[in-house]
């Protein structure tokens, strides 16, 4: 039996933040852009995974080369994130029951973290939201939608991705606490890589 949950990185987003040059998602960690890392760690669940990408002709689209990810073309990424949530969701084949949505920008989300979420899911009832928080309960990311869902994520616009979405259902979400801020952490600028640069130090 194929697995029912995938697991959807948003990486279609234009890393404007970081200033000419720079593309977030290819700083290096390790000498591993960030990217690939995340990928890893997003395939290592045993989950299949989904990765939204501006288009084949960007310098991202080579990281997935031979990581067994399936790549979304977002077309219209310039719209912000709802446009990639909107094109991931779509892709997804018939038989995926749930989705697994997080910012590929997050590199203190672990393999273990991914899948503390995705079986967190067993403990709730099947329309339950499933959001990671930090271990103080910040909510933050992956959040795991149930396919009931599925049809108001391709209703989204804006920037601002699901929140409303997460806001409209308060009463159906349940946190899963992931371990210090793994939940919080994005590096989107140069000074929050600068930060936790520091601090892997």
């Amino acid at each position: 039996m194929p697995e029912t949950t995938a697991i959807l990185l948003l990486a279609a987003g234009s890393s404007s933040r970081m200033g000419p040059g720079r593309d977030k998602l290819l700083e290096l960690l390790d000498g591993t852009p960030l990217l690939s890392r995340m990928i890893a760690r997003a395939s290592a669940t045993g989950l299949p995974v989904w990765v939204t990408l501006p288009g084949p002709d960007h310098a991202r689209a080579a990281v997935l080369t031979g990581t067994g990810a399936t790549p979304v073309w977002v077309r219209n990424a310039a719209l912000g994130m709802s446009a990639s949530i909107r094109a991931g969701v779509a892709a997804l084949p018939d038989h995926i029951e749930a989705v697994m949505i997080l910012p590929a920008d997050m590199p203190d989300l672990s393999r273990d973290d991914l899948r503390q979420v995705a079986d967190c899911r067993r403990d709730f009832p099947p329309d339950a939201l499933i959001r990671g928080s930090s271990s103080e309960g910040h909510p933050g990311h992956p959040v795991l939608f149930p396919r009931c869902y599925f049809n108001d994520l391709l209703q989204l616009g804006g920037d601002e991705g699901a929140r409303a979405l997460l806001r409209q259902h308060r009463d159906r979400v349940h946190l899963c606490p992931l371990p210090d801020q793994h939940a919080l952490t994005d590096l989107d600028t140069p000074e929050a890589w600068e930060v936790w640069r520091a601090r892997q130090s």
